[in-house]
């Protein structure tokens, strides 16, 4: 995973913490929220990761026994090994190996992400994230106010928070950090919406973002 996705991520999870105006925040606040992030994350793929076995564990068991009992195996002699037997029904074989994977993979990036912040060698991470946040606290207003302008009428205080906080950083990170190429902070900000809210926040945040970037110029 690249730095500054993960700073993005690991952004994302900030702003939900936060809990007050954000003028009232100090750097500090930030940093401190964001090590409580970082905890909440390893604790979270713990978790997802103990799901994973557990369900590996139910699934090897269900296998067992439908081997076990399988017609060809029980006229077998008593202390027989069982042969393997062929499974009729894929379909609901492969939806519970998805749903493992799916939190298998959650739990890595979760890691991931974690890793990067802690890691004094990524430490880009870090910084990353923290003036993502600092540069938001500096124009909020204006941040906000780009919102508002491209929602085509909605208030910006009924948006869905995920689809409000994912545009503030990517709004935040296209005027004024200025740090990144703006495909990749619209195309990443589109994969989070994808990945954290709901079926149709991906295209409402790349519409607003690319009216944001028509209007004021960018490249």
């Amino acid at each position: 995973m690249q730095a500054r996705r993960a700073a993005r991520e690991l952004a994302l999870i900030l702003f939900s913490q936060f809990e007050k105006e954000i003028t009232k925040y100090s750097k500090k606040d930030f940093e401190d929220i964001m090590l409580k992030s970082v905890r909440i994350l390893s604790n979270s793929a713990s978790e997802e990761l103990k799901l994973t076995v557990g369900s590996l564990i139910d699934l090897k068991d269900s296998l067992e026994t439908y081997e076990a009992e399988h017609e060809s195996n029980l006229s077998r002699p008593m202390g027989a090994k069982n042969k393997p037997v062929q499974i009729p029904l894929t379909d609901e074989m492969i939806g519970k190996v998805d749903s493992m994977l799916d939190v298998a993979e959650k739990a890595i990036l979760a890691l991931e992400i974690a890793e990067f912040a802690t890691l004094e060698s990524q430490s880009e991470v870090k910084n990353y994230t923290i003036d993502i946040a600092e540069q938001f606290k500096l124009h909020h207003t204006e941040v906000d106010n780009e919102i508002q302008k491209y929602s085509n009428g909605w208030d910006i205080s009924r948006l869905v928070k995920m689809d409000k906080d994912i545009l503030r950083i990517a709004i935040t990170e296209l005027l004024f950090s200025k740090g990144a190429p703006v495909k990749v902070i619209v195309d990443e900000a589109v994969e989070l919406a994808k990945k954290y809210s709901t079926d149709d926040s991906s295209s409402f945040v790349n519409g607003i973002l690319a009216k944001v970037i028509v209007e004021n110029g960018l490249k």
